[in-house]
């Protein structure tokens, strides 16, 4: 399966400002692009990429004052295979974790732990450690929130998520993630492409995706509490400990978003 991908992202500045970007797709997927995948701009944008602390491919940028708007457009080729489900995955002991593995166990910006372990452990210590666990989770999360691209809030956690009851699929990861770590399941967030592909279209217009990655017998595997179904032709961006450390863009002075425009759409063969 090919997919095309890319967006149109434009930021207006105040005055000339420092900005981070994590707008490239994963280092994983470059092996399956078809065409470049580069970061282009519509005025000239001194820039400079560099690789952060989980391995994402990143962007520093100078952005002058006025509107500039930043695009890519890239086709990447898909095994149009579904997300495996690892029914047989089991949990790992933390003393048997690798070392990078430990942070993402940790309670982080939008993954308030402390704010829902005693909850965690009443609701899922009786389930079966490993992928049973796992799916109860992404069970529950799925079930307590209620997708709405009008309640999505940018500052809120895990924990708002939890008692908020709505949110986007940024809170569903969060609320999911925060659970998996208060019962000893290493996950990070994901962030990426997921168009409406093998699904019916939605009639919103199209975003970035959310998700998350679970540590289970040695290795990641992709959830997703949101639909909490296999999906095909997911593109990952970046992965970190929550939605702080794959943000689309940070900027270091004012910068509004004006144009927000993103295309994923399978190549018909």
């Amino acid at each position: 399966m090919k997919i095309r991908a890319g967006f149109h992202l434009g930021y207006e500045c105040e005055h000339e400002t420092a900005m981070l970007l994590v707008l490239n797709i994963h280092p994983s997927r470059r092996v399956d692009l078809m065409t470049e995948q580069v970061l282009s701009f519509d005025r000239p944008v001194e820039a400079w990429g560099y690789t952060d602390v989980f391995g994402n491919a990143c962007s520093r940028i100078l952005a002058p004052a006025g509107l500039t708007t930043i695009s890519t457009s890239f086709d990447i080729y898909d095994s149009g295979l579904p997300d495996p489900i690892p029914t047989d995955a089991i949990q790992h002991d933390i003393s048997h974790l690798p070392d990078d593995v430990l942070v993402f166990l940790l309670g982080s910006r939008y993954c308030d732990t402390d704010r829902l372990a005693d909850f965690a452990w009443k609701t899922f210590a009786g389930t079966p450690f490993g992928w049973p666990r796992v799916q109860a989770i992404l069970d529950f999360t799925h079930d307590r929130i209620t997708f709405d691209y009008t309640r999505a809030d940018p500052l809120r956690t895990a924990f708002g998520g939890f008692t908020d009851r709505t949110g986007v699929c940024r809170d569903f990861a969060h609320l999911a993630i925060t659970l998996c770590r208060c019962m000893n399941i290493p996950a990070r967030y994901c962030t990426g492409y997921l168009g409406d592909i093998g699904v019916p279209k939605d009639p919103n217009p199209m975003d970035f995706s959310a998700w998350f990655e679970v540590y289970l017998s040695g290795r990641w595997f992709t959830v997703d509490a949101r639909h909490n179904t296999p999906r095909i032709g997911r593109i990952l961006m970046a992965t970190g400990r929550d939605a702080t450390d794959v943000a689309l863009s940070t900027a270091f002075g004012p910068a509004v978003l004006k144009r927000f425009e993103v295309v994923t759409d399978e190549i018909p063969a």
